[in-house]
């Protein structure tokens, strides 16, 4: 039996609004379904990598299932980097340091999901 409280919901892509990610030169974020459309476990969102783009070394609080879209781009996980495109897909628990890097010449893109709850990006030195 369905929990009559929610109600299910179609975003279009015209209604994605994109941010810049502060802590990144070059990143873009937007949230495709989050808490804030009803869904209360997971929130999906969608990620672009400019060329050239870097995100530092960083933990985050909860969990981060990842599936790349488009582009080749460097994602570094631990002391491991793995070069990753379209098709592939990445599982970085919580707390572990992790980064990435476009030094192609083609934007990169990816959906990451998350359970719902307090992502705060931890910079690591």
């Amino acid at each position: 039996m369905s929990d009559q409280t929610q109600q299910p919901l179609v975003r279009r892509a015209e209604e994605i609004e994109y941010e810049t990610v502060a802590a990144a030169d070059g990143m873009d974020k937007g949230v495709l379904i989050g808490p804030e459309h009803g869904a209360p476990n997971l929130a999906i969102r969608r990620f672009s990598l400019e060329p050239g783009a870097t995100v530092p070394k960083h933990t985050n609080e909860i969990e981060h299932e990842q599936y790349v879209l488009a582009g080749e781009y460097v994602v570094g996980i631990d002391d491991e980097e793995y070069t990753v495109s379209a098709g592939d897909s990445l599982f970085i628990p919580a707390d572990v340091v992790h980064w990435y890097r476009n030094d192609g010449d083609e934007q990169g893109a990816f959906i990451c999901a998350v359970p719902t709850g307090d992502d705060e990006i931890n910079l690591v030195e």
